[in-house]
């Protein structure tokens, strides 16, 4: 799936399913939960915290997923492009960090 057809599909979902957009505001703050929740699963799989018995199902693969889904949904309210977005980031991250991370001893 191409972001632009995943952008079409999280629309058609929410004007469905999902009755409708929350407003930006909301889905900001849902997205910062999403995170939040893949930021627990990263500390306990791959840094020093251990895993709790209610933290048992979750999926690094679905609570990023959960993560791409709102962002698409602020992409939609907002007109924005994920393709072109993207593009242009890339692009702008090839000039400006050309040189930068290979020259970085910390790299090394």
């Amino acid at each position: 799936m191409t972001l632009e057809e995943a952008q079409k599909t999280v629309d058609q979902w929410i004007n469905t399913t999902g009755v409708r957009y929350f407003n930006e505001l909301t889905n900001t703050a849902i997205l910062m939960e999403e995170v939040g929740e893949v930021a627990r699963i990263m500390a306990r799989k791959y840094g020093e915290q251990s895993f709790k018995k209610s933290d048992e199902g979750h999926d690094l693969g679905d609570e990023l997923a959960d993560v791409l889904f709102v962002l698409i949904c602020l992409a939609n309210q907002t007109g924005t492009n994920l393709t072109e977005a993207l593009q242009k980031n890339l692009e702008k991250k090839n000039i400006r960090d050309a040189e930068r991370h290979k020259n970085n001893e910390k790299l090394k």
